[in-house]
């Protein structure tokens, strides 16, 4: 059973990002602030549902949600700062546009940029631990999802639909036949070493 929220008397939002480990496409990020009375039997880490149960809870999410946002950072700005103060800033990002001012910040996992005027609390595997965190990890999930389905359509050949800009071998096989594109990160090996002659 997942937890309403570490400390009762803090405005907590739940952050968590998706597509840290893709070699195409940007790092989303989102800021959830949920009601202390939320309840959802459904709700866990995004990783742990379906798709369909993904995007079934997304609109549940958003319309019970004190305050949610997304936050975006492209390939570009990926290859400037690298992936780790990429996903920092992506929920920077999110967090920047929350209607409600947080007092507490939630971030999954073990690392995070301070963000100022607000304490935060590391917490591994916290998408399967808090409801906040686990509402975030849908939502950045679902929109980064929306995003790529999106990207397909103009680079068919790279399976943007099924892989999402992950590393899979039908990925790797279709950039070494044609090529990168401006939504690949440069800084990450898009082909194994053996490929690169």
């Amino acid at each position: 059973m997942l937890k309403k929220y570490l400390h009762r008397k803090d405005i907590e939002a739940g952050c968590d990002e998706a597509g840290r480990g893709c070699l195409a496409g940007p790092v989303f990020a989102a800021a959830v602030i949920l009601p202390k009375n939320f309840k959802n039997e459904l709700l866990t880490d995004s990783k742990l549902l379906t798709e369909a149960k993904r995007y079934e809870l997304r609109p549940i999410i958003e319309k019970k949600a004190v305050a949610w946002a997304v936050g975006i950072v492209y390939p570009k700005e990926i290859d400037e700062i690298n992936i780790l103060w990429a996903s920092f800033l992506a929920m920077h990002r999110a967090i920047d546009q929350l209607k409600k001012r947080p007092t507490s910040l939630l971030i999954d996992g073990n690392r995070f940029k301070p963000y100022e005027g607000i304490p935060h609390h590391c917490i591994v595997k916290g998408d399967n631990k808090f409801l906040s965190i686990a509402a975030a990890s849908i939502l950045a999930k679902t929109y980064r999802d929306d995003y790529m389905l999106n990207l397909h359509g103009k680079y068919p050949h790279f399976s943007w639909n099924s892989n999402k800009g992950y590393p899979t071998k039908a990925h790797r096989a279709a950039i070494q036949e044609h090529g990168s594109t401006p939504h690949h990160r440069m800084s990450f090996r898009l082909l194994p070493e053996e490929s690169l002659g």
